[in-house]
């Protein structure tokens, strides 16, 4: 099945666009994130991607990301000098722009002393790209090359202590380069960059709004659709539930949403979206529950691969929705709440390695009985997707809900599920979150304040690690719960919230008192990069 034809519409919402092209940078999906935070739609696409479809995309403007490789070196990932013959502006960071040197007949070296981390650069802010930085600026660096020779044509209008070239830019042909990652927090005046250079080198208005995707989104629903059936993946998610919200909006009833128990949510979850969505709730459409969680523990047994656990999550969830749409009759599209990173991470959207498969898009069988897809927020990240939430109506109980992955509980437990560890899992998270948000309404009742150390998510996980333990005067042997909490702008990086030791504490005591087969309670420190939200 050639997926790509069978995917949903592409947006037709402005002609303005910019791309990011991928070298592998970590940070691919933030630049694209950025870009949109100036209302400038922005997709992301791989170093592989020939000339004559960027010439055919005919974007405002093209950022070319950093990347883990030295351009020098034979096999390193380039790209044609055309790419900056186009006139179109081009904007390269960290490895784009040493690339983009040494493309144009500049000198990339290993650097004599390498960078990373904040950094104290001194900016020409005379320059459009540099316009009202402060002059001595806090940026982040990471790199081990420096640019020792800028091309022909190019001026340098940044450097640090260490590093000669921290920027440059052959105006007259709009081509900048920047050392550093402008698009990440910690670089101070980065957004400023970004900005200037979408807005204000490549001219564009700024129409990408959440207001016109909802009413363009709906206009070519409803074009697509026109008198035909579609099913949808209801997991009662964020993504799930504005996608269903959507199509609502668009086709009413010829939309049938199908929630399937897999016996892979979080406590209670399972009745709190049927009582949201069924026949009690507020959205008008057809809701179907299929109890499935006996068919996906079979079909776990003995599978302990993230990636297995994953493509059969995904398999079974096809099959369901074949089955219902056989007894509900002719069905002519599935619906998927598929948003953006999904697509990038699944390697479909740019060249960063593949960090999951999804269910929504990496995870799909050769064989679906469907006409075709819809995935209507598939160009949307996460916040986007609240915003449209919002836009439509949708309570904000529903629209904030914490993130929850496709493939549920399956990747929140290490190695096999059962339907015990699931037991455990349900009830240490339920006991966590509940103690994290009491802790957070008392402090910011107490305080008056926003809790400062609130994360924006927070879930327990279950290790496929025992240990020995004593309860009482008996030995036992039993499993270990690790708690995840992150705070983060945009999902793509985070950092470990801090919460209170107390709070801790106080869970790790009725997790051990009240879930039955654990004697252990650990607390995850990593940061996105280098790990992920999720454990598997």
């Amino acid at each position: 099945m050639e997926m790509e034809k069978k995917h949903s519409m592409k947006r037709g919402l402005s002609d303005e666009k910019v791309i990011v092209i991928d070298f592998g940078g970590q940070y691919n999906q933030l630049v694209a994130r950025r870009v949109r935070e100036c209302n400038v739609y922005c997709e992301i696409y791989s170093y592989k991607t020939n000339i004559e479809q960027i010439k055919a995309i005919a974007p405002k403007g093209i950022i070319l990301t950093g990347g883990p490789n030295s351009c020098y070196e034979e096999n390193a990932p380039t790209y044609t000098k055309e790419l900056f013959e186009l006139g179109i502006p081009v904007l390269g960071l960290c490895y784009g722009a040493q690339l983009m040197m040494f493309v144009l007949g500049g000198k990339v070296e290993k650097a004599p002393v390498r960078e990373y981390g904040k950094t104290q650069v001194y900016v020409d802010t005379t320059t459009p790209l540099l316009a009202n930085v402060e002059q001595t600026t806090i940026c982040w660096m990471s790199h081990f090359d420096y640019i020792s020779e800028i091309a022909p044509g190019f001026c340098v209008t940044a450097h640090t202590a260490d590093c000669p070239v921290a920027a440059a830019e052959c105006s007259d042909k709009k081509l900048y380069a920047i050392q550093f990652h402008p698009e990440v927090l910690h670089t101070v005046d980065g957004m400023k960059m970004i900005y200037n250079f979408v807005r204000n080198i490549c001219d564009c208005a700024g129409t990408w709004r959440m207001d016109s995707f909802v009413e363009e989104s709906v206009k070519q629903i409803r074009e697509k659709v026109r008198d035909g059936k579609v099913l949808l993946a209801l997991s009662g998610g964020v993504d799930s539930s504005v996608a269903a919200g959507l199509l609502s909006r668009a086709i009413g009833k010829q939309l049938t949403c199908v929630f399937v128990d897999h016996g892979l949510l979080r406590k209670n979850e399972g009745d709190e979206v049927e009582a949201a969505f069924g026949l009690d709730g507020d959205f008008d459409l057809n809701f179907i529950r299929v109890n499935a969680q006996e068919r996906y523990y079979a079909r776990l047994a003995g599978v302990t691969e993230p990636e297995q656990k994953r493509k059969i999550i995904g398999e079974e969830f096809i099959r369901v929705f074949e089955e219902e749409a056989k007894k509900i009759g002719t069905v002519d599209f599935l619906a998927q709440g598929t948003i953006y990173p999904d697509v990038v991470e699944s390697g479909l959207g740019g060249e960063s390695a593949v960090i999951k498969s999804h269910h929504n898009v990496g995870g799909l069988p050769d064989y679906v009985d469907f006409k075709e897809i819809i995935e209507p927020l598939r160009d949307l990240f996460k916040d986007e997707v609240r915003k449209v939430g919002l836009e439509l109506g949708i309570p904000e109980k529903l629209v904030f809900r914490q993130p929850f992955p496709g493939p549920g509980l399956g990747i929140r437990i290490i190695g096999e599920v059962t339907a015990e560890k699931v037991r455990i899992v349900q009830d240490a998270d339920s006991i966590y979150r509940e103690e994290v948000d009491k802790a957070t309404a008392l402090y910011a009742k107490e305080h008056n304040v926003i809790v400062p150390w609130k994360p924006d998510q927070y879930f327990a996980a279950l290790t496929n690690m025992r240990s020995v333990g004593v309860m009482g005067d008996e030995r036992t042997y039993d499993y270990a719960v690790v708690l995840r909490a992150v705070k983060t702008v945009d999902f793509m990086t985070a950092e470990s919230a801090e919460i209170p030791w107390e709070v801790l504490q106080r869970v790790m005591s009725r997790i051990i008192n009240e879930v039955r087969g654990v004697n252990r309670v650990v607390y995850d420190l990593t940061s996105k990069p280098p790990g992920t939200i999720e454990f598997e």
